[in-house]
């Protein structure tokens, strides 16, 4: 396994920690997106990494902070 692999796991665990705790349903989520909720249940499994586009959407609809789900520290 892989640099990449850890981070991609860990993108999907952030995900599903913010999307589950965020108090919407995926169906809310994945209209407000224009995706279909398959999609978001691609980014819960790991199958699918959102495209930038569709993480900045998906973050604001959520309340969430890009920075989080993608671990970018700032000093």
């Amino acid at each position: 396994m892989g640099m990449n692999d850890n981070l991609d796991e860990k993108i999907t665990e952030n995900l599903r920690f913010e999307i589950e705790h965020c108090g919407k349903k995926k169906s809310e989520i994945a209209r407000a997106m224009g995706v279909d909720p398959s999609c978001i249940s691609q980014y819960l499994s790991g199958r699918a990494q959102p495209t930038l586009a569709n993480l900045s959407r998906l973050c604001k609809f959520i309340g969430c902070s890009a920075d989080d789900i993608l671990e970018i520290k700032h000093s």
